[in-house]
């Protein structure tokens, strides 16, 4: 079985450290670790971001609401998984998501003083930070390049993709057709064909209010 270092050197954050650089990393400051059970928020949206929080065991939901909770996507992570790591600097310092518990959930967490005082003292550390900022910009960035679609079942999937932090596994959606037709610019009953027609195609799963897109990487 995997020891909590093991699980942590799994992180893009601490990948490329030695044993005994995260030894004394660890050694010089105070874990804070916490059990979470399912159905457990462990962090909401808009609460300051003021520490690395690492997801150790277990898996959880993250949930994402546009601005006035148009619609929401909700998808997966498994641990080992770093939450948020880009919101801890910059112009907004605040969870974008909100995180619930799916399972029993262990995670530890490392403050943002620590992180500044400590940790970047490594250049690996600061490197794989580095890292992983900049494949999320150029991820997104991207995406904002795109050809423009032009049927309706492609504008669909390019909103689902363009919304999701990672384009496999499931995701859920929480969407009025209204509103889903107002955003890729068609009408209500060309997005009601175009879904139907997804969904026969096993792309995705229609429910009342919600969207469920079992396997995201088909949509590619």
């Amino acid at each position: 079985m995997d020891t909590m270092f093991d699980t942590l050197l799994q992180l893009p954050l601490f990948q490329g450290l030695a044993y005994e650089d995260l030894t004394s990393i660890l050694g010089k400051v105070k874990l804070h670790f916490t059990k979470h059970k399912a159905g457990e928020i462990i962090l909401e949206a808009n609460s300051p971001c003021d520490r690395l929080l690492f997801i150790l065991k277990g898996e959880v939901a993250a949930s994402t609401s546009s601005t006035g909770a148009a619609y929401c996507f909700t998808e997966y992570f498994q641990a080992p998984h770093l939450i948020e790591p880009q919101s801890l600097f910059g112009m907004n310092t605040a969870y974008v998501s909100t995180y619930v518990a799916r399972n029993e959930v262990h995670s530890v967490s490392i403050s943002k003083t620590f992180a500044l005082n400590e940790l970047f003292k490594y250049e690996i550390s600061r490197l794989n930070y580095m890292n992983i900022i900049s494949n999320r910009a150029q991820i997104l960035n991207n995406r904002f390049w795109e050809k423009t679609a032009e049927t309706p079942e492609k504008r669909i999937s390019n909103f689902i993709l363009t919304h999701i932090e990672r384009p496999f596994g499931m995701k859920i959606l929480k969407i009025k057709k209204e509103e889903l037709a107002q955003v890729i610019n068609d009408t209500r009953m060309g997005v009601s064909k175009a879904l139907n027609g997804m969904q026969e195609a096993g792309l995705l799963e229609l429910h009342r209010g919600e969207i469920v897109i079992p396997k995201a990487e088909r949509l590619l």
